[in-house]
């Protein structure tokens, strides 16, 4: 069994073979988090960045406890960034008994952070139904198998599931997954951090007011 302890010891944060750290001037950001988030995300994808959609999204349950998993970013607009789900699965009954989330993204490849917070309201069901449809055979697949967060008895029960969810997949492209759920969580708080190698990260943070946004740094 490998040491643990050393092996963290070993591996270096932002290495300079993969990781290039880029100038940010916070006083050039965007009245809107969503401009500056844009620009951000398309500058991880032309950076090389692994799967720069992918993002945390953290709940809490009915008792206040916290959850978290990584889940894709389906978009990102006026309503709101959206992410999906079944409406049973457990961030699906987390969300509808405190509707309030936060997300946070990790480009390593330029040493950047998003991190959001916010209120969460579900989608209308025949947009949710868009969103699935729009997506690949193997993501209807996936939602018509279903069952998402419950015990499982076998993987022998999960591929015989799987495989007849993949058939009607495909024979069926536009077939409905009622419990399938569109979230938009619409931010109260927008956090963009830039990493710096002497330990200078700029942290620029967005807050929601009346008529549109206040920006403030914070001390990293």
């Amino acid at each position: 069994m490998p040491d643990l302890h050393e092996l963290l010891r070993s591996l270096r944060v932002w290495d300079s073979a993969v990781t290039e750290l880029p100038d940010f001037d916070p006083a050039t950001a965007p009245a809107d988090p969503l401009a500056l988030f844009t620009t951000w995300f398309a500058q991880a994808v032309a950076a090389g960045q692994v799967e720069p959609p992918t993002m945390s999204l953290a709940t809490t349950d009915e008792e206040g406890l916290p959850d978290v998993r990584t889940v894709m970013l389906h978009g990102a607009d006026a309503s709101g960034w959206s992410f999906a789900t079944h409406s049973d699965s457990r961030k699906g009954r987390q969300l509808a008994a405190r509707p309030y989330a936060a997300l946070g993204f990790y480009w390593p490849a330029q040493g950047r952070q998003v991190r959001l917070r916010g209120p969460v309201t579900n989608a209308p069901s025949a947009e949710s139904q868009a969103d699935l449809h729009a997506r690949s055979t193997g993501a209807l697949a996936a939602a018509l198998t279903g069952h998402q967060s419950q015990v499982l008895g076998s993987l022998d029960e999960l591929a015989h599931t799987s495989d007849a969810a993949w058939e009607r997949a495909r024979r069926e492209p536009d077939a409905p997954v009622p419990t399938w759920t569109l979230y938009h969580l619409r931010p109260q708080q927008v956090e963009f951090f830039q990493g710096d190698a002497r330990r200078r990260h700029v942290r620029l943070n967005y807050r929601r007011i009346e008529g549109g946004w206040a920006k403030e740094l914070l001390w990293p």
